[in-house]
């Protein structure tokens, strides 16, 4: 590392707006609202402050541990990571390792992150370390540098799917599904009695990319039932992996449970089943299901909904009854009924494909033929911020 002249102002700007750009990147990346064309225009943003860290040598790694010190927030994390693992020095990344400590599963993520956006010769002789490593948080970020950058750990994943941490088995079961290891199978089956709820449910991904989704279906249907914060990623999968008639009898039986009603109407949509609409702009007059069809809505047309006026960030536009909503945007119930009287369904704009409808189709591909790997949907094209 190098110290140059620069300016403190501009090199701190490139800090703060880099930390932000990361948080809106991780709420969009698998989201409904934005597509791969719109992820691409922020990364390139998001790359520009990275570099300009970079270019500013000392300076850049000085401003990116200040403001760690002074916000230890996971978007601070993820630069102070960052930078640390570009320059490829151990002390710098060690540092940012252990700043992470006190977030958490949050810090794990922030870093994991990190290592998403560095370059593999960089990571070449820190993976083997962290894989080889006895405190847990190193062997997640090493799965997490195999996950991102599509590397199968080849034997080695028989003793980490086994291993005695749970958030390490987890990341490693992850790894068996989506390179379709078939040969660790039997540990993956056992994590679906794991020892927490996001184990269980990582195991019943697993095993349903790895054709087992008969086994999986009792544990994702618990999880359905207990755990509320897990249960939209649940219903999903156990969705995708049931036939059509048995999937529809599935959903509607959740769609009688009060707990399940705003989760089980957000997944209508994986039907594809344009019938359900003149339903879902009902259920766009309810408060507490108006989200939710909103989002079911754009699982059914190839539509970038943020070009019409269909939708709305203000809550209050629809009456007092919504005004204390949190969740946007929100379906204008009467544009949506003219717009899908009229028949536009989506002809005459061109085709929009969301980071969700990229994730999904990435998930069917992998259920349909199990010798592939689970595709990186996550692939963005990029742009300059400027177009």
């Amino acid at each position: 590392m190098h110290r140059i002249v620069t300016i403190a102002a501009i090199v701190d700007q490139h800090s703060e707006d880099a930390a932000f750009l990361w948080l809106r990147r991780r709420r969009e990346i698998d989201g409904p609202i934005l597509d791969e064309t719109d992820i691409g225009r922020i990364d390139q943003r998001l790359e520009a402050n990275l570099e300009g860290l970079m270019a500013a040598g000392e300076a850049g790694w000085e401003s990116a541990q200040a403001r760690f010190a002074d916000y230890a927030e996971p978007g601070e994390l993820f630069v102070l990571g960052t930078v640390a693992m570009r320059w490829s020095d151990a002390k710098l990344v060690t540092f940012a390792i252990d700043a992470g400590a006190s977030l958490g599963e949050a810090g794990v993520s922030s870093l994991s992150a990190a290592i998403a956006r560095t370059p593999r010769e960089n990571l070449r002789p820190l993976v083997a370390q962290w894989l080889d490593a006895r405190d847990a948080r190193l062997r997640c970020l090493g799965l997490a540098a195999l996950w991102h950058h599509r590397i199968d750990p080849g034997p080695r994943l028989q003793d980490l799917v086994s291993h005695s941490d749970a958030a390490v088995r987890r990341r490693a079961v992850r790894l068996a599904g989506g390179f379709r290891r078939r040969d660790v199978l039997p540990a993956v089956l056992a994590g679906l009695d794991g020892e927490t709820a996001k184990e269980r449910l990582a195991a019943a991904f697993a095993a349903c990319l790895l054709g087992e989704a008969r086994s999986a279906h009792p544990v994702i249907d618990k999880i359905v039932l207990t755990e509320t914060d897990q249960a939209e990623a649940a219903i999903e999968m156990r969705l995708l992996t049931t036939p059509p008639k048995a999937a529809k009898a599935w959903l509607q039986a959740r769609l009688g449970q009060p707990l399940l009603r705003a989760a089980a109407t957000a997944s209508i949509g994986l039907f594809g089943d344009l019938s359900v609409v003149p339903w879902l702009i009902e259920k766009m007059r309810e408060p507490e299901l108006a989200f939710a069809a909103g989002l079911a809505m754009r699982d059914l047309f190839d539509v970038d909904f943020n070009d019409t006026d269909l939708f709305t960030i203000d809550s209050a536009d629809l009456g007092k009854a919504f005004e204390s909503l949190n969740d946007s945007p929100l379906p204008v119930a009467d544009r949506v009924a003219a717009w899908w009287d009229e028949g536009r369904g989506g002809r005459g704009r061109r085709p929009f494909r969301s980071m969700r409808r990229l994730r999904l189709d990435a998930l069917r591909a992998a259920i349909a033929a199990t010798d592939t790997p689970l595709a990186d949907w996550r692939r963005t094209r990029r742009f300059p911020a400027w177009l």
